[in-house]
C-alpha cells in the first residue's frame, strides 16, 4: 500500500520572502513581526494590528500618520527619501531630522530584515 505523505514545506523558504521588523511603541512595548517582501513597513504594522501607526491615507503618502523614528543603525541602510515624503514629514508630530520616515514609503525587502522603528508619542 502506498501512502502519500504531505509535502513538507522548506521552513527556510518562508523566511527568504519575509523580513523581521521590530515596531516599538512610544511607551516601550515591542512588536516583532515578519512582513512579506514587497509590502510596506506601514502595511506590516496594519496587517499585524500594531498600535501607533494610524495610516489614515492608506499608504498614499498624503497624511504623515505612519511616521516613525528609524533606529540609528538603520538610517543609512534605507533608500533615500523623495520630495513628497520630505514634504509630508513637515506635518508629522515632532519629526527628527535624519531619523523620521513615513512607513508607507519603506518597501520591505531582504535588506530590511531586522529593521527597528519607534513610534512617536502620537501621530499629528
Amino acid at each position: 500500500m502506498n501512502y502519500m505523505l504531505p509535502q513538507r514545506r522548506n521552513s527556510l523558504a518562508r523566511y527568504k520572502d519575509m523580513a523581521k521588523i521590530t515596531y516599538i511603541e512610544h511607551g516601550g512595548a515591542e512588536h516583532v513581526v515578519e512582513v512579506a517582501n514587497g509590502l510596506t513597513v506601514m502595511e506590516g504594522a496594519r496587517d499585524n494590528n500594531i498600535p501607533g501607526i494610524e495610516a489614515d491615507c492608506g499608504g498614499a503618502c498624503a497624511c504623515s500618520t505612519c511616521h516613525v523614528y528609524v533606529d540609528s543603525a538603520w538610517v543609512e541602510k534605507l533608500p533615500a527619501m523623495d520630495g513628497m515624503e520630505e514634504d509630508m514629514l513637515d506635518f508629522a508630530f515632532e519629526p527628527k531630522p535624519g531619523q523620521s520616515r513615513l512607513t508607507c514609503q519603506l518597501r520591505v525587502s531582504d535588506a530590511l530584515d531586522g529593521l527597528v522603528v519607534r513610534m512617536p508619542e502620537r501621530q499629528i
